[in-house]
């Protein structure tokens, strides 16, 4: 807790006192959710004075309760006590007047953090790194949408005027959106988060933030977190919207967020070199244990109903468990096999993920990798291999496999991945039951 109020002295020194901070608390679905604590009151968070039901760890996309076992009105709806994450506390440079933000995350009345805490489950994956003195590096690849502003909801999303059908790293269309896009890496900067480049990426309106590779992987995860709300707030004040949506346009590339990944020895030697050029047994090992695991962790790769579209023919995203070296049509891709930059890259993750618990996932399976060696299958592009079998385009399939999944029990812990599925199986029937206005369009006046 003293680092916070040193992190709240420094922030008072280089900016002055806030006005507010806004104490965001991030849930099941990375939606931020929390309270607006007065500039002068750092120390009432800081006694325990701040508090939120531990059910809001919880809630359906909708923003609803979903009765669990030992969670919510069933209990009594219990608080928990609002915690600061230490180097959390950064400027909103796009808000009006000095306001501060602030992570937070919540503990029970013995001071223990909540175990549906989605970075506790993360934590508790590096942890298992740590006790084999390995270390993870990681950086994540974030695309969005920016769109025109909409007066509806439930409007179906436009991209900015004069953008091309195939922006595909058109540097004019930068040129055009320069003003927003500058003001997005400026934001970024203020807050700390370690930007690397930007460009226009394929489809109209979007574009792709790189994060710098780091060993702290649970900065990495808030990064990719804070990141989506920085653009949406920026934007905004450009007279845009913005979305991290899967997939925004049926006839567009969806949004994702690929995660390079690698691994440290205690002496800070890639584990994945083989140090000859050749694919080393290690990072092949990497490799079979995303490849064995992704369709138990689909789920958690691919969240929502709309994640879905984003493995259907034709949706410009890998929807096999495939891999191949230096291969953007594999759901892995090598881009090094040799030397401190040896990695994999995990390309099958929307941008709608929970960044905590998609690296948890991620990392989860290399571990898994590591430790069983399953068989490799041939690369992609060999002419002797086999097709994978695609992964689910069906929602509540994925959940299905999720929850019989003894690898995801094993990352994730029996509890959360009961709750997980709970809350998913709350969301499959409450949108699945919705009569949408293509069934009104083609039937109610035709049958």
């Amino acid at each position: 807790m003293s680092s916070f109020l040193s992190d709240y002295s420094d922030y008072c020194e280089n900016f002055g006192q806030p006005e507010r901070i806004e104490l965001m608390l991030c849930d099941i679905n990375a939606i931020l959710r929390g309270k607006w604590l007065p500039g002068d009151q750092a120390k009432k968070l800081v006694s325990g004075g701040v508090r939120l039901p531990l059910s809001t760890y919880l809630p359906n996309i909708l923003g609803e309760e979903v009765e669990v076992p030992g969670l919510g009105t069933v209990i009594g709806d219990p608080d928990g006590f609002c915690q600061p994450i230490p180097g959390t506390l950064k400027p909103i440079p796009w808000a009006k007047g000095n306001v501060a933000q602030l992570r937070i995350a919540m503990t029970d009345g013995t001071g223990t953090i909540s175990a549906y805490d989605p970075r506790e489950r993360l934590k508790a994956v590096l942890d298992q790194f740590s006790a084999r003195g390995l270390r993870p590096v990681v950086a994540t690849e974030m695309e969005f949408y920016l769109i025109r502003p909409r007066t509806n909801s439930s409007a179906a999303p436009q991209p900015p005027k004069r953008s091309p059908l195939a922006q595909n790293y058109d540097l004019e269309v930068c040129d055009r959106t320069e003003d927003v896009l500058t003001d997005i890496l400026s934001a970024a900067k203020a807050q700390g988060l370690d930007t690397d480049t930007l460009t226009a990426e394929y489809g109209p309106g979007q574009f792709e933030i790189n994060f710098h590779h780091t060993d702290d992987v649970l900065h990495a995860a808030e990064t990719a977190l804070m990141f989506r709300r920085l653009v949406r707030g920026v934007v905004n004040r450009h007279g845009l919207e913005a979305t991290f949506m899967a997939k925004p346009y049926a006839d567009s590339p969806g949004n994702g967020m690929h995660v390079h990944a690698s691994v440290l020895r205690e002496d800070g030697s890639n584990l994945f070199d083989s140090g000859d050029g050749s694919l080393s047994d290690t990072l092949a090992a990497a490799v079979s244990g995303v490849l064995t695991t992704m369709r138990d962790l689909q789920a958690i790769f691919a969240p929502h109903m709309n994640s879905y579209r984003r493995f259907q023919p034709g949706s410009f995203s890998p929807t096999a468990p495939d891999w191949g070296i230096d291969h953007r049509g594999a759901a892995i891709r090598l881009p090094e096999v040799s030397g401190p930059a040896a990695r994999l890259e995990h390309r099958i993750c929307g941008a709608d993920v929970n960044p905590y618990l998609a690296l948890a996932a991620v990392l989860g399976g290399i571990l898994h990798g590591l430790e069983t060696s399953p068989d490799l299958p041939l690369p992609l592009d060999d002419p002797k291999a086999q097709k994978a079998t695609a992964l689910t385009h069906d929602w509540p399939r994925s959940v299905a496999t999720f929850e019989g999944s003894t690898v995801a029990q094993d990352i994730f812990g029996e509890a959360y991945q009961s709750v997980y599925c709970a809350i998913r199986q709350n969301e499959i029937e409450a949108l699945t039951s919705i009569i949408t206005p293509v069934e009104y369009r083609y039937y109610l006046g035709r049958l």
